[in-house]
């Protein structure tokens, strides 16, 4: 993970962005981390980065895992 002070950020954007497609870059301001810039190489990254951080779906798998750890669902190998 590169640092970046945020006056670089904001001279040379376009190109943070290009790499940040490859690793996150957290952005500093006076030395300390104020932010993260985070790139993608697809829509399809940007739609997995959206559903791994969705509150809402990440409520739904807790749920399910609880409903399962109770007993509750059906095995993977029994659906057919």
């Amino acid at each position: 993970m590169k640092r970046v002070p945020l006056h670089e950020v904001k001279n040379d954007l376009s190109r943070l962005l290009r790499r940040a497609e490859n690793e996150d870059i957290v952005i500093t301001r006076h030395g300390k981390p104020a932010g993260l810039l985070v790139g993608f190489k697809s829509e399809d990254d940007w739609f997995d980065y959206r559903l791994e951080n969705d509150p809402r779906f990440l409520e739904r798998v807790a749920t399910a895992r609880r409903s399962l750890r109770a007993g509750k669902g059906v095995k993977l190998e029994d659906v057919k």
